[in-house]
């Protein structure tokens, strides 16, 4: 039986452990907590992924390693490199496939919708922490030390997680009561769906032509925060609720008590204006679509509905 090691058991980790192991593969699924959904292929490990050792005697044998990792949002500089490392060796000796799972940090500020050619020009420091991972990934399979690919995605949202972005409105939509949001409520933003990520780390590991690029994960047309709201409203059957800005001098004040607050005035250009992912590349190279946009939405607000009557 195949092995895989998941790096993170957060959503998408989790969603990716689901998928795996439903497919008949065996999965380590690493997380400080060792926590995890539960399947008779899933073990759990607690283990430290910046432990080089511990992360190279898990990989024994096994044909990917993803990295679906997430560190505390503020620590970002002093705990990312250590783990990316950390992965980085153990897939070069274990002849693994490395497989991250990563963001859109690394872009900065554009203007038109971003495509992987695209150059990583971020100034911010978290930012050049994801695109500093990717150029020593890239540099490790140019020079023929490692297979490995990165899957680029925009705001996750799904069944199960209300701690992203989308999530959050969910509640307060279902409540009847104004949605407040960073930035600029009709900016358009591109959404992906948590099992589309899953689908696309598989997808990635297997074939040999995703390796030593970046994709970007199947994405819907994009669609404002109010016009999502909206969308979730009318799915549930609702009234569109009143969705305001929240203004940049309440987040820098808010950010002096909160990490992740203060850390988020470094990113919140993507949402003050158009933020556009292209995936067309991992739709046209491997036939990956994402999911319907009021599917995804349906799909997660019945499972925030289910969590609030249990």
């Amino acid at each position: 039986m195949e092995t895989h090691v998941i790096v993170g058991a957060g959503q998408v980790g989790s969603a990716t452990a689901r998928l795996l192991a439903e497919d008949d593969r065996r999965v380590l699924l690493v997380s400080r907590s060792g926590s995890g959904p539960d399947h008779p292929n899933i073990e759990k490990v607690a283990a430290d992924a910046a432990d080089r050792a511990t992360v190279l005697r898990l990989s024994v044998g096994a044909e990917t390693i993803f990295n679906c990792a997430n560190p505390s949002y503020h620590r970002w500089p002093s705990d990312w490199p250590p783990i990316a490392s950390s992965l980085l060796q153990a897939a070069r000796e274990c002849n693994a496939v490395l497989v991250t799972l990563s963001n859109l940090y690394a872009y900065g500020p554009v203007d038109h919708p971003m495509r992987e050619e695209d150059e990583l020009a971020a100034t911010g420091t978290k930012g050049r922490v994801r695109a500093r991972m990717w150029d020593e990934a890239k540099a490790a399979y140019d020079s023929g030390q490692v297979r490995a690919c990165e899957a680029r995605a925009s705001d996750f949202f799904g069944p199960g997680d209300t701690a992203n972005h989308l999530g959050r409105m969910i509640p307060r939509v279902l409540a009847g009561k104004t949605v407040r949001v960073v930035g600029n409520p009709d900016a358009p933003h591109s959404w992906i769906y948590v099992p589309d990520v899953a689908r696309t780390l598989v997808t990635l590991a297997r074939d040999e032509r995703a390796w030593g690029r970046p994709w970007h994960v199947p994405t819907n047309p994009p669609l404002s925060q109010r016009e999502v709201v909206a969308t979730l409203a009318e799915a549930a059957g609702l009234p569109a609720p009143e969705v305001r800005g929240i203004p940049n001098w309440l987040i820098a004040a808010l950010g002096v008590a909160s990490p992740m607050l203060r850390e988020l005035r470094e990113v919140t250009y993507q949402l003050e204006r158009p933020f556009v992912l292209d995936s067309s590349a991992v739709t046209e190279t491997f036939g990956l679509e994402p999911t319907p946009m009021n599917e995804a939405l349906v799909a997660t607000l019945e499972s925030v509905r289910a969590q609030g009557t249990a």
